[in-house]
């Protein structure tokens, strides 16, 4: 019988041991740990926006540039204000109404040619490089050949211009101002930019009347007849600084930012006796 070691068992015994014990019950299965929370929890991912391919950028890029040139379009087919037709060309000695256009020459070479749709010049006035014009429906502008720089309406005018003709309506007042004598009034504009600088509406009863307005040095006389009173109240004194008057307030005809003229101390014209 062989030997076996101390604390062995012996096979046998360890067989039947194995048959002898009673399997053991499963027992319940642990639960499962739970994660300690430590905050709010976070936001799922949000996914990134995926980046415009080439092809949808030409698309984009395509469809801005068709519509600039639709504005374009629609842009110069407005037709122009006041119905301006300027033929632009450089500055002109001198410029007179032909037909239905003013026209400024230097001697006998075209510079330029300003029209208006279904208007007709009554009266040009040359100054400085540009032009003067009154029209018949009662709209006076200044045209320097690259531009017209200012569109002034007179007030119901039209009918009395288109009947009397424009004679002797604008008159240049020195110091760059131009007076427009129509029988209702007599309006001063800085030729500058048009700036309105003073009006003298005619007295109850009265009317200016332009072609009659003769120059005596720097005064404009201007007849005013009336329906009935003296004389000396049918006849007006006015310069660039408005009706000649004694102590009159001064009045800046000057262009903002621009220095002020020396205001005038002396008499411009003596009064009546």
């Amino acid at each position: 019988m062989p030997v076996l070691p101390l604390g062995a068992v012996p096979p046998s015994a360890a067989a039947d041991g194995r048959r002898s014990r009673p399997a053991a019950a499963p027992g319940p299965r642990p639960a499962a740990p739970v994660a300690a929370s430590t905050g709010p929890r976070t936001p799922a991912a949000v996914p990134r926006a995926v980046p415009a391919r080439p092809a949808a950028r030409v698309l984009r890029l395509a469809g801005l540039l068709a519509g600039a040139a639709v504005l374009c379009a629609v842009q110069q087919a407005r037709p122009a204000p006041y119905g301006d037709h300027l033929t632009p060309g450089p500055a002109a000695r001198s410029a007179r109404a032909h037909g239905a256009a003013v026209e400024a020459y230097d001697g006998r070479t075209l510079r330029w040619r300003y029209a208006r749709a279904g208007r007709r010049p009554l009266s040009v006035l040359p100054a400085r490089g540009h032009a003067i014009a009154v029209w018949d429906d009662g709209l006076v502008t200044d045209t320097d050949g690259r531009s017209v720089r200012w569109h002034r309406a007179l007030p119901a005018a039209g009918g009395w211009l288109r009947r009397q003709g424009g004679t002797g309506v604008l008159r240049p007042l020195g110091r760059g101002i131009l007076a427009v004598v129509t029988p209702d009034r007599i309006a001063a504009y800085r030729t500058a930019d048009g700036d309105l600088r003073w009006v003298l509406p005619a007295r109850a009863g009265c009317a200016f009347r332009p072609e009659r307005a003769v120059r005596h040095g720097p005064a404009l006389l201007v007849a005013q007849p009336c329906a009935d009173g003296a004389w000396t109240a049918q006849l007006i004194a006015v310069d660039d600084l408005g009706r000649i008057v004694p102590h009159r307030a001064p009045l800046g005809n000057d262009r903002p930012g621009t220095a002020p003229a020396r205001p005038r101390t002396g008499k411009a014209l003596a009064p009546p006796r």
